[in-house]
């Protein structure tokens, strides 16, 4: 088992180191160009992987960001709920007024139409009832 670990640990080593190289960008290869950095890990199995790792790769991260998630993670504005964004408050309130006045709006012609519908009823009341006493005058005379 430990015969197979020697060979493994290396193995996996440079394998890792393969791999970052390969990923990580050409700006940020220090003291050789990233190409011989490929070369070295490959070439010297135990060291090249151990000299990438040590001394090979800037291990900072830069200021805005590798991926463009990470550029919107750094540049967020400071209000993380809506309630406490003051603009988000303001176009509430604007909001509400354009509503409540649109209710009042709907209201009165609400109440409008109702009176028109009440004056027709009584218009037609008054002539429904002078026709349903023609009505029963006629009944009336034919019983």
């Amino acid at each position: 088992m430990l015969r197979l670990l020697m060979y493994l640990v290396p193995l996996a080593l440079t394998i890792y180191a393969f791999i970052d190289c390969l990923n990580t960008p050409e700006d940020e290869a220090k003291h050789l160009p990233k190409i011989a950095w490929v070369f070295i890990i490959l070439l010297f199995w135990i060291v090249g992987p151990i000299a990438w790792l040590a001394a090979g790769k800037l291990r900072t991260v830069p200021a805005g960001g590798r991926t463009p998630s990470e550029w919107h993670r750094n540049h967020r504005t400071e209000y993380v709920a809506p309630d406490d964004n003051p603009e988000f408050l303001k176009s509430l309130a604007e909001d509400n007024k354009k509503d409540e006045s649109l209710l009042k709006s709907w209201e009165a012609d609400l109440r409008r139409r109702e009176e028109e519908l009440k004056r027709q009823e009584r218009e037609n009341g008054e002539t429904g009832a002078a026709q349903n006493e023609k009505r029963d005058k006629k009944d009336g005379e034919e019983a």
